[in-house]
């Protein structure tokens, strides 16, 4: 693969996804993209990028944007931000909704399913949310991690990544020697696919928004735009978990830690500004 190659490809998937390949990437390209070349009779990256160059190669550029995209999860990866949902936010939700009786969660980069569902069985186990109204909205960028979540169609191996046994047998059910998940928690979560890069507020106001293992993908303008639009859909007084080894140091003030907590994050709300009364002469006072 050229270099000329190399810088196309490199802005084709910032372009599409908000990737950022660093320079020294090319070995990731050939062993992500070179099974794709060959499934299109293509021996090398190459070949496929001067395929993807070509016309009515519509088909072709979700499939090589999907590739580069790192679709590892397991249920309940990194503890920490369950953690935090299990014991700081949901009992200030739970205080702070009393009245309407409703969350509304987004798993922004939900992939195969394993985040979304790993928050409805949790959710499951809190006798104090009965009669509330929950709802799960769990969008990723590929449409093939999307079908397969929706299934909730699970390996031994994969079920065994982070799942407690306990929560497998009360959850899920055996299908062939592999593992779904029961139809009463796939039908509380609403997946789709989405590209956060593009629009999103159709999907409406959140309380909590979890936005883990993406912004490390992203360059920094990147990373500004897509928490400036998640601030626009989070709640005033709701909740951003991010990954457990994410940050937001050099990322504005859009949003501030919560004390003594790791990855999580609530909105900064700018202070209102004093209003200014008239008074004799015309001077205005605060």
């Amino acid at each position: 693969m050229s270099q000329s190659d190399y810088d196309y490809l490199c802005d084709f998937l910032k372009e599409r996804s908000g990737l950022a390949l660093a320079p020294d990437k090319e070995y990731l390209v050939d062993n992500r993209l070179l099974p794709v070349a060959r499934r299109h009779g293509r021996k090398t990256v190459a070949e496929l990028i001067q395929m993807l160059k070509g016309p009515d190669s519509g088909h072709l550029k979700v499939e090589v944007t999907e590739a580069m995209m790192n679709n590892e999860s397991y249920f309940f990866r990194d503890r920490v931000p369950f953690d935090r949902l299990g014991d700081t936010v949901l009992p200030d939700l739970l205080r702070t909704r009393a009245l309407r009786k409703k969350i509304r969660i987004w798993c922004a980069a939900a992939s195969t399913g394993q985040e979304p569902y790993s928050i409805a069985m949790q959710l499951d186990q809190r006798a104090e949310l009965g009669g509330w109204r929950v709802e799960i909205a769990a969008t990723d960028i590929s449409g093939d991690a999307i079908e397969r979540a929706k299934a909730g169609l699970y390996s031994q191996f994969e079920v065994q990544r982070g799942l407690p046994i306990q929560m497998l047998m009360q959850h899920f059910e055996e299908v062939a020697g592999q593992w779904r998940i029961v139809e009463r928690l796939r039908n509380r979560v609403d997946f789709q696919t989405i590209n956060l890069l593009t629009d999103f507020s159709r999907l409406g106001q959140f309380d909590v928004v979890f936005l883990r293992n993406v912004l490390i993908y992203f360059d920094r303008d990147t990373k500004l735009d897509v928490l400036a639009r998640v601030r626009e859909s989070l709640a005033p007084d709701g909740y951003l978990l991010l990954g457990a080894a994410e940050t937001m140091v050099g990322l504005g003030d859009l949003f501030k830690m919560v004390p003594e907590t790791r990855a999580l994050y609530r909105p900064n709300v700018a202070p209102k500004k004093p209003e200014l009364a008239l008074v004799p002469g015309g001077a205005r006072v605060a």
